[in-house]
């Protein structure tokens, strides 16, 4: 999605320059049994142009010169300790995000509900956005970080607060230091 090591750069800027990259899904790692890294999935599309089917009219939007990208790493629930497992409510966030990305506005023919960007998980993209990020593929890069919630606290009250936590933490790491020393020390070992 992002080397440029052994000519992929150049195979993954002419795959996105003829435009065939409809959609980048990242996945979590710990999906599959043969390999716990990320995966990303690619979709492809030779024709993005929302052609018009038997009806006279394409259920589908004229998607060119744009790639939605999907950062569904934070999905999904660990079902033991090596083995992620995304769930049927995850898989529908995914590819209901992409129907109704695909979707004509008004056709809702796959997807109840019109597609919006949502920061930390989906951003549709224009050509000319990939082009200036050199052609990079990784979903992150695009969706960026979701909206951090307020709390409602101050900044200031919030900093003060966890300054003196830190500060507290730090002094019973001091405390707990001394007596593991002290306690080699009695048992020989210092």
């Amino acid at each position: 999605m992002s080397s440029n090591q052994s000519g992929e750069g150049d195979i993954r800027r002419a795959i996105v320059e003829a435009d065939l990259v409809d959609c980048m899904v990242a996945l979590p790692g710990q999906l599959f049994y043969s390999t716990q890294i990320p995966v990303c999935l690619w979709f492809i599309a030779r024709d993005k142009g929302g052609s018009v089917g038997a009806t006279g009219r394409s259920p589908l939007r004229d998607r060119r010169g744009e790639t939605l990208f999907i950062d569904a790493r934070k999905l999904g629930a660990m079902r033991d300790r090596v083995h992620r497992e995304l769930t049927d409510a995850d898989i529908g966030r995914i590819a209901g995000t992409y129907h109704a990305w695909r979707e004509d506005v008004g056709a809702k023919h796959f997807s109840p509900l019109p597609y919006a960007d949502i920061p930390g998980f989906c951003r549709s993209a224009t050509l000319a956005e990939i082009r200036a990020h050199g052609h990079v593929l990784t979903p992150g890069r695009y969706v960026g970080a979701e909206a951090a919630e307020d709390d409602g606290e101050p900044f200031e009250e919030k900093m003060q607060r966890l300054a003196a936590m830190l500060e507290e933490q730090q002094a019973e790491a001091r405390g707990l230091d001394e007596a593991i020393a002290r306690n080699l020390k009695d048992l020989g070992y210092g």
